[in-house]
């Protein structure tokens, strides 16, 4: 395993692990990576100050704790979201058609949809919002 500091276009530096430096490679050859912060898909790696071990022990803090207050609130507004949502995945933008047509009920749901799709549902009048971290099942 590797961990690579990474930044965005936006200036946003994360934190990240990968298998290796082939499997980072390939993941942002393949447009998989995004940013923690404003899922901008322009991610590189960034200036990283070497990590030197040393023989005095170090408190090291839960993986899944929020660094900052920003980072609490966005965890609290995923955990609203994936609590009184339904995730549709990759069909996000067909379910919000479906929906803004009456062809089946309104319900709320988040998912994927590419830019394409996302700015023909905003041109057509369908009321859509992007969410400020990644959907999916699995957090990272």
């Amino acid at each position: 395993m590797i961990s690579y500091t990474l930044k965005c276009d936006n200036g946003h530096r994360f934190d990240s692990w990968f298998q290796s430096a082939e499997a980072f490679d390939k993941l942002v050859s393949a447009g998989h990576l995004a940013c923690a912060e404003c899922g901008s898909g322009a991610v590189s790696k960034a200036m990283m100050a070497p990590r030197v071990s040393t023989s005095d022990a170090v408190e090291a803090s839960p993986l899944q704790a929020p660094a900052s207050e920003a980072e609490q609130k966005l965890a609290e507004l995923r955990r609203h979201v994936e609590e009184n949502a339904d995730y549709v995945g990759g069909k996000f933008a067909e379910e919000a058609r479906s929906m803004y047509l009456g062809a089946t009920p309104e319900r709320a749901i988040y998912g994927e949809a590419n830019g394409e799709e996302a700015k023909k549902l905003i041109e057509d009048g369908i009321p859509v919002a992007p969410l400020p971290f990644l959907p999916g099942r699995k957090a990272n």
